[in-house]
Parts: structure tokens; sequence; C-alpha cells
């Protein structure tokens, strides 16, 4: 299984080098539309390669999708950190009714039912 892996990221990484020396070319990136940038007398623009534009895309993507799935899962992590916790307590308690229990036994018979 490892083997695999191994040559399923060669073979990802030869496919990304090749789209990379694919688009070399560079590309101007503008932050707001030619209309709205005159009307704010501001633009900002950024000259990059296009493949690193390609490539922020995907890890932008990548990166929204991961924080929106840990927010969504928020509530099932909350539940569940509320019912370890009541299993501590339920346990906590239950050793203390067991030693409640046994205080009076002799202390073999007592280990003996705590095993059981």
């Amino acid at each position: 299984m490892r083997y695999i892996r191994y040559a399923f990221l060669g073979v990802l990484a030869i496919v990304l080098v090749a789209i990379a020396l694919a688009n070399r070319s560079m590309v101007e990136l503008k932050l707001l539309p030619p209309d709205i940038a005159t009307l704010l007398e501001f633009q900002q623009s950024l000259n990059l390669p296009l493949f690193l534009v390609f490539f922020g895309g995907i890890v932008a993507g990548l990166l929204i999708g991961f924080v929106w799935e840990w927010l969504r899962e928020h509530k099932h992590r909350a539940a569940a950190s509320e019912r370890k916790a009541e299993v501590r307590k339920l346990e906590r308690e239950l050793k203390k009714t067991q030693a409640e229990r046994d205080k009076d036994k002799d202390e073999v018979l007592a280990i003996l039912d705590q095993s059981a």
C-alpha cells in the first residue's frame, strides 16, 4: 500500500510540474474592475505566472473547505465532549459507590467484586 501511495504522489508531482511548465506566461491580476477602480481612484495589481494563479486557487479552495467543515462539525465535537465529561463523572460516582459498599467487606472479597 505504501508503494501505491508513493507512485500516486510521484504521478501527481509529474502532472503538477507539467502544468507549471505549460503555463509559465505572466498574467496581471487586478484587485478591482476598471470602472470601480476609476470611481474609487484606487487599483492594485500584481504580475504572476499563470500556474501560480491556478495552484493558489486550488490551495485557497482547500483551505476554505477545511475551515467550513471544521465549523460545521463543531456541534458534534461539543456533544462528544459533553458525553465524555458525563462518562467520567459517572465512573467517579460508581467508584465512590463501590468503595462505600465494600468498606465493611474483607479486602480480598472487595478486590474480587471489583474485577468482576
